[in-house]
Order: structure tokens, then sequence, then C-alpha cells
């Protein structure tokens, strides 16, 4: 980022202000007046020199089902937040993945920006920043406001919830509503240096779990609407001139060159600031992931990994992306309604006579002990030795 002499930084100040103030009273900034390019190679590399290893989790509190649950004004809970986000900082961690969702913003615009608001305050109160992520392909297509259902026993996250739905996204009548979502949250907080990042897509495409009970209810053709809408999302998201980053974690990528990757992965890595990617595998493919995606010559954050029961721990992951200072985003801090300790098999084998062993993501039990003291041991020893800056290897 530039730097300000005092002046300027004064009028920096009343400009984030002033467009804070006019998202909550709902008034539209016109896009051609803040739009920015795709940052360069360099500029990425600049942003991320100044940044520390980037390290945290993928958060929702304990008490919320999904997305919906975790923001709505009925079920927002900060003390519950302010918490959990005390256990994560007493590991050593910088940094939280966290979820939106488009139907928040048509609920009660006002109210959700100030619940960010909110959060941000208290994340930044335990020096977290956070990666928001705007539009998620992954699970429930049916998402709906109100009263969340109770999760399902044995299963794992049993009430997450896709946005936007299959019904918006076959809609394209829709898609302005989308875009003044978009433009409406990343305008709200384009220049709040509590953000680290946008996420403007989780898993694009990826169809719902395997449970039968999504079969039909997934979005006619997805991938091709995806596909299609994917690059309008960014260009929504950069037209409020986004002081931070933007990304979108490619999934599948399996060829060496990128040329060869699948359409819509190659769509994330044309339209992404910088490089994201999820990864529950072995500490080999890990490094091969990495390896590809060092030709795009930008920063990396590895904004899904640990999976214990698919061998993929903090303890054989976690050096790797040091090694090559790879930013480290787990799934899962504490154990509560998501039921990510479960495996994905739940699914089709619901795990009801207890918890697995060993518990499959998640890090903290809902009253604060560490799952394993150990592995907290580790994680807090690690983050430890690299307290310093960014910086490519």
């Amino acid at each position: 980022m530039p730097r300000y002499r005092e002046p300027e930084r004064a009028k920096l100040r009343c400009g984030r202000l002033l467009v804070l103030l006019l998202a909550l009273a709902g008034v539209a900034l016109s896009p051609a007046a803040f739009a920015r390019p795709r940052w360069s190679e360099q500029a990425a590399q600049t942003w991320y020199a100044k940044q520390p290893w980037v390290v945290g989790s993928n958060y929702i509190p304990a008490s919320a089902i999904n997305q919906l649950e975790m923001w709505q004004a009925d079920s927002f809970d900060p003390q519950r937040i302010d918490l959990e986000l005390g256990w994560a900082e007493s590991l050593g961690m910088n940094t939280m993945r966290v979820f939106l969702h488009d139907l928040l913003w048509e609920q009660d615009s006002r109210g959700f920006t100030q619940r960010i608001d909110t959060y941000l305050t208290i994340a930044d109160r335990h020096h977290i920043k956070t990666l928001f992520v705007l539009f998620d392909s992954v699970w429930d297509p049916s998402p709906h406001l109100g009263k969340q259902h109770a999760p399902v026993p044995g299963i794992h996250n049993s009430g997450w919830v896709q946005s936007p739905g299959a019904v918006s996204l076959v809609d394209p009548g829709e898609y302005p509503r989308l875009k003044t979502y978009v433009t409406g949250v990343v305008g709200a907080f384009a220049h709040d240096a509590r953000i680290l990042g946008w996420d403007v897509w989780n898993e694009p495409a990826l169809e719902g779990s395997s449970d039968s009970h999504f079969v039909g209810a997934e979005a006619a053709h997805k991938g091709q609407r995806v596909a299609a809408l994917l690059p309008q999302v960014f260009d929504w998201t950069r037209s409020v001139n986004p002081a931070q980053p933007l990304t979108s974690g490619v999934w599948t990528f399996e060829m060496p060159t990128p040329g060869g990757w699948p359409r819509i992965a190659r769509i994330q890595m044309a339209e992404s600031d910088i490089v994201s990617f999820h990864t529950y595998d072995s500490p080999n493919e890990v490094r091969r992931r990495i390896l590809s995606l060092q030709a795009l010559r930008r920063p990396i954050l590895c904004t899904e990994y640990m999976a214990r029961g698919h061998g993929s721990t903090f303890q054989n992951t976690m050096p790797i992306l040091k090694e090559y200072h790879v930013g480290a985003i787990n799934w899962g801090l504490v154990a509560g309604k998501t039921q990510t300790y479960f495996p994905w098999d739940s699914w089709e084998h619901p795990y009801l006579t207890g918890e697995p062993t060993p518990w499959f993501h998640d890090m903290f039990r809902a009253d604060g002990r560490p799952y394993d003291p150990e592995e907290a041991r580790f994680i807090r020893e690690i983050v430890t030795a690299n307290a310093g800056t960014g910086g490519a290897p």
C-alpha cells in the first residue's frame, strides 16, 4: 500500500468513514469512480512482504451450524466469538477465514454490516485479521433465512449452505441482487486494515455432498453457470476498489501447467490478485501443488487443509507451508454445531456412538480444551518461530 503524509492520512480516514456511512445508508457508489485492475505480480509480492506468516483457521463459532446462523441478528454471538478467538490467539494465530452469505444482505444490509464491524473489532482485539468469503458452492444448495435446523447427529457439516443457492444461480434476474450484496459488503470495508483479503468464491461449482438428500437440488448446468458468473463477481468486487487482495482457491488442478487446468481453475488464477488453494492430502501432494502454483509468481495461501483421518495433519503439513512461505489456514477451530470433527464419510455412515478417533477437523473442544495438547504445542512453537514479517523464501 502507498505511504501517505499526515494530511493525506486524514483525508483517507474521512473517505473510509464516508464509504461506510454510505453503505449503511444503502447509497450505491459509482463503480467507474473506484474500479481497479488486477494487481500486478510485483504489487502482490510487495503486499505479501508486509504480512506476517499467515496462520489461522476457517472459523465459525461453535454456536452456529452455518453462515446464516453465525450472522443473523437473533443468533449472532459476539461473546462466544470473543472467547473462541482468544483461544486462537493463544496459539499465535493471526488470521481467520470467515464465510458470509448473500441472503444476509437482502435480509438486513445495515444490521449485517454492523455485525461484521462488531466481529472485526473483536478479531482485531485478538490481533487477528480476516479473509472473508463472499460465495460458496459447497453443501446444501437450498439456503433459507430464519431459524436453521439442528445438527443431524453424527454427520459432518450437516447444515452448511451454498451462496448463492441453486434458485438464484439459475436465474439471471437475481444477479443484480448478488451484485448489490458484493459491492455493498466490500464497499463498506474496502479500506479496512482489519481485513486481510476477499475470497470471492469458495470451491466454485463443486457439487454438494454425496448424501442423496441433495440429488436433484443442485442447479442445472451448475459448472457452466458458475464459470460465466465468476468473472463478473471478480469485476463487481474490484468495482469498489478494495485495498485488500482478491482470491479464489483452486481445488482441482491436476495438470502440471496452468494451461491444462479445468476451466474454472483457469478463471480463478487469471482473476486472483494472490493465489490460494485447498489440499487435504499427503505431504508429497502438498509440495507438488505448491510447486505447480509457484509458476504464477504470486503469493500463495493454503486456505483449507488438515484432515487427520485423511493423512493431512498440522505436524506433516505446516512445515512444508512454512518452507515455501505459504499461508496456512486449516479447516476448523472449535468443535460445535458444524460437527466437522466427524469425517466426510459420515454422510453415508453417521457416527452415532461417540466422537471419532482421531477427530477429522477442529482444534478445540467447546470448553476451550485443545483436542490434542501436543498438537497445540507444535502449532504454538512453529508460529512463534516465524513471528517476523513475510516475504518470499
